[in-house]
């Protein structure tokens, strides 16, 4: 169960951090609801649902592995998995569109790896 509450540690404190940017600029923007039309605030807001997104999808197939996998398989996947949402997120923020794309890439990989991983278990 280590890992899984590393995972949900670290990944939460993401999401809480860019929840608080949405605020920020909700603040900055004056716009209390929507977006306003405001890119800024369009990104921020993006950026904080794909994370919800990727967050609570992997994080059920983390806690389904936790108890049956690895040590090993189980930290990769997890440190690789929030490594990639950091990465993603600067780069939703910041439109740097290399950063995006090799996070998202991670992100994918990581989820693939971890069905494949619980798939097995469930064949054996």
């Amino acid at each position: 169960m280590y890992w899984f509450k590393f995972y949900v540690f670290f990944n939460v404190l993401i999401l809480t951090v860019l929840a608080l940017h949405v605020s920020r600029v909700r603040i900055k923007e004056k716009t209390p609801n929507g977006d306003g039309g405001k890119v800024s605030l369009k990104k921020a807001i993006r950026s904080h649902v794909n994370g919800v997104e990727h967050v609570t999808a992997f994080g059920l197939l983390i806690l389904a592995l936790a108890a049956d996998t690895n040590t090993i398989i189980l930290a990769t996947l997890v440190i690789g998995f929030t490594i990639a949402r950091v990465v993603h997120a600067a780069g939703m923020l910041n439109v740097s569109a290399a950063l995006r794309v090799s996070a998202a890439s991670i992100t994918y990989l990581a989820e693939v790896a971890g069905l494949i991983v619980l798939g097995s278990q469930l064949l054996t």
